[in-house]
């Protein structure tokens, strides 16, 4: 029986399992079978479990090491000699073995056979002791997750790696016992967490760090620098607990067995593509996708027995099952979309030993996978599409620069535009960030994908409010393409309606609108009136003349969208509900407020049912029927719902986003409505504050929220200053707006009721 290892971790979570299982068996014979992949310590398990029997009265434990059936006939015939049991000679092991079991089913004393390391669940079948008395305990540990090793009531029981807890308690103990403690420091944990928490592996680098006196912080660098293989960093000089085996090898030691057993031919290829994905688990969906199962019949390994040249999704499946089985990797459909997982040390063994040839084919078969992969619309399926993203994070680092030369693969900008869908700019202006950047060092920096990039980051920073980046990055985009690509080119046209989008946010309502008419009238002419890329320039050109003013235009294109969106997408498409949101808007603005209740309340539904509560669509649905709401004098479910979307707004976006100002805005207004005119004066001077410092002195979110600061104080009774605002806010509004443009109508009118009510109690202004 092995000695314990150093520092050895107790694993009381694990213990109590293996007992409770031992209680719960309605058995005459308690077994239980430890199964785990290599180096997770199922051995010292199984020998604590010994120690532990010995010390609670058991009289006779028996280890067996279970690799091959001989091994187990030999030393079962040893322990029956020892035993001095009848009719044992010595001369017959297979004999002296039977021997042994036969006295195991009958003796009333307490007794203990560990099998340790079943390699071969058929010829180990006739070897199981059994006991009739109910005095004995069988426990064995297993690679394998195979059926036939829990038949007969045996049980099995799942080892994995240690907590985050166990393995942090490895390493300090282990260091620390060595007088190697100062060798520990910040980036402990984070070192425990780089070897997935394997035993073995914390074992071979502590081991590693005693003997080269380097600190967590020294050997965590060294470990992941790219050029070093898990061999050096974990070598066979720091098998100190005499393990036997290099860490290679303990980790893909079944490998010849998965392949000798594979009637698929498919099974060494699909660990290959497992293992440039995310440790944690991928969907197995990836492995029906008509790609990656085209990609496994050109490499199916000759051993296959099939005729049929073609993979099907049922022949996956035997593969990542025969794949689990011998824990090389864990398949298990319940955990969808992260179904199919693999050790991260296992992975990189995998990894270690692909040939450098192959990476480029294995790389983009699985980026095809992800892509088939990704649902149209993310929202209905968030966390598959988080999932997915992870995914390709993790594949496009394993890969380097295989998915972006000779161009850059369209995974990963699905990858980027499902961080704008989930409602994520940070990130998203990170992710772009860097794609840019790597985009640039590939194909170099007047490639069209690099442009492309650079106007994907641009719709980050105008999704995060930071419009005067947008805008400038925009600018630059669409000069680059008109260069490069002439005036008619698509991704010409969609630059030049990003710029037009970034010029509405920030104010720039005329600009905008004298591009969008362009835009529109290009789109038409080039791929007709009902091509996708149409249907969302007219979109954005109804908005826009909504926000000039322009209402009953705005109304009557709003409404051939909304058609148009239904007959083509369909009735709960993403881009039918904002196109149905924006026709709300319209009739909110010409004064059809029922109208405008009706189909918010009809669009917020269909948001928080296919889109989530908290998505950002949602709340400016959400804030838009509160608005609808308050114009309608419901004012306690207009502050209700505000309320609700400020506090949503502020922590998905922050306080300072334009989207929150606008929030906070709204909320002020119903409190005034309300009469709590102390709160409503407060917030509103923080808006009006926020929004000069963040968007400037003239925009028109800064004129409608100084209108709004004059109204409070209008009905607050703090006439002349509200006088002296009202004038400031007409004059500007002219200016910047324009004379008849309906904001500047409704501040004009404003001032003259503030005028009038001067007048009449003998003020003059």
């Amino acid at each position: 029986m092995p000695a314990l290892a150093s520092a050895f971790q107790a694993r009381e979570l694990l213990r109590a399992q293996i007992d409770g299982a031992r209680a719960g068996t309605g058995s005459v014979v308690l077994t239980q079978v430890l199964s785990g992949g290599g180096g997770v310590g199922k051995t010292q398990l199984a020998a604590a479990c010994a120690i532990d029997a010995l010390k609670t009265g058991a009289e006779v434990v028996v280890w067996a090491t279970a690799t091959e059936v001989q091994q187990v006939i030999t030393q079962y015939a040893q322990a029956a000699a020892r035993l001095h049991l009848p009719r044992v000679s010595g001369q017959e092991r297979e004999a002296d073995a039977r021997a042994l079991l036969d006295w195991l089913a009958t003796t009333s004393h307490r007794w203990l056979v560990i099998l340790d390391d079943i390699t071969d669940p058929t010829m180990i079948n006739s070897w199981w002791p059994v006991s009739r008395t109910g005095t004995g305990w069988v426990l064995a540990t297993t690679r394998l997750k195979d059926a036939r090793l829990t038949g007969s009531g045996r049980t099995r029981v799942d080892i994995d790696v240690y907590t985050a807890d166990e393995a942090h308690a490895y390493l300090c103990t282990r260091l620390t016992d060595d007088g190697m403690g100062y060798l520990l420091d910040d980036h402990t944990p984070a070192l425990a967490e780089a070897l997935g928490h394997l035993p073995l592996a914390l074992s071979l680098a502590a081991a590693f760090m005693i003997n080269e006196e380097l600190s967590c912080t020294a050997y965590l660098r060294r470990f992941n620098h790219h050029r070093t293989r898990l061999e050096e960093a974990l070598p066979e000089t720091a098998d100190t607990e005499g393990y036997g085996r290099q860490i290679t090898a303990a980790l893909l030691l079944c490998l010849d067995a998965v392949q000798s057993t594979d009637t698929t031919g498919l099974a060494q290829t699909v660990l290959r593509l497992a293992a440039l994905l995310d440790p944690a688990g991928h969907p197995h969906a990836l492995w029906t996708t008509p790609s990656l199962l085209d990609h496994l019949a050109l490499h199916r390994k000759p051993n296959n027995t099939e005729h049929a040249p073609q993979v099907t999704a049922d022949q996956t499946h035997a593969a990542l099952r025969l794949l689990h089985r011998y824990a090389l990797l864990t398949c298990d459909t319940r955990a969808e979309p992260r179904a199919v997982r693999i050790h991260a040390l296992t992975a990189r063994a995998v990894r270690e030993n692909t040939a450098a040839a192959s990476t480029l084919e294995l790389a983009t078969a699985t980026a095809d996978a992800l892509l088939n992969t990704w649902p149209e619309i993310d929202q209905p399926h968030l966390d598959l599409a988080a999932a997915l993203r992870t995914n390709t994070e993790v594949l496009t680092r394993h890969t380097h620069d295989h998915l972006r030369h000779p161009q850059g693969h369209p995974v990963l900008y699905r990858a980027g535009i499902s961080l704008l869908d989930a409602g994520l700019p940070s990130t998203a202006i990170s992710y772009w960030h860097d794609m840019a950047k790597n985009t640039e060092r590939v194909l170099g920096a007047h490639h069209p994908e690099t442009i492309t990039t650079r106007g994907n980051l641009a719709n980050a920073y105008f999704q995060a409010g930071r419009i005067s980046e947008a805008i400038d990055l925009h600018e630059r985009v669409l000069a680059a393409f008109e260069q490069l690509l002439g005036a008619d080119h698509s991704h010409t046209l969609t630059a030049r309606g990003g710029l037009a989008t970034a010029y509405s946010q920030a104010g720039r309502i005329s600009e905008a609108i004298e591009i969008e008419e362009r835009v529109l009238a290009d789109r038409e002419r080039l791929f007709g009136v009902d091509h996708p890329e149409t249907l969302t320039a007219r979109n954005n050109l109804a908005t826009s003349y909504r926000e000039a003013g322009r209402t009953d235009e705005a109304i009557e294109m709003q409404e051939r969208a909304v058609v148009d969106r239904e007959r083509l997408l369909d009735a709960d498409h993403p881009d039918t509900l904002l196109a149905r949101g924006n026709l709300a808007s319209a009739f909110m603005q010409a004064g059809r407020i029922s109208e405008a209740i009706e189909l918010q309340e009809r669009v917020l539904a269909d948001h928080e049912r296919l889109l989530g509560a908290g998505h950002p669509h949602t709340l400016t649905t959400r804030g838009n029927l509160a608005t609808c709401y308050w114009l309608m004098g419901r004012t306690v479910e207009a502050a209700t719902l505000h309320a609700g979307v400020l506090a949503d707004r502020e922590q998905l976006l922050g306080a300072d986003h334009p989207d929150t100002l606008t929030a906070r805005n709204n909320l002020a207004s119903a409190y005034w409505q309300m009469g709590r005119m102390k709160e409503a004066t407060g917030l509103q001077e923080g808006v009006l504050a926020d929004h000069e410092r963040l968007l400037g002195a003239d925009h028109p979110d800064t004129l409608a929220a100084r209108n709004n600061l004059a109204t409070i104080f209008w009905h607050a009774g703090r006439i002349d200053e509200a006088v002296d605002l009202l004038k400031r806010v007409s004059a500007d509004s002219q200016r910047v707006l324009g004379a008849d443009h309906p904001n500047t109508l409704a501040t004009r009118g404003n001032l003259t009721n503030a005028l009038q009510q001067l007048k009449d109690g003998g003020i003059s202004a």
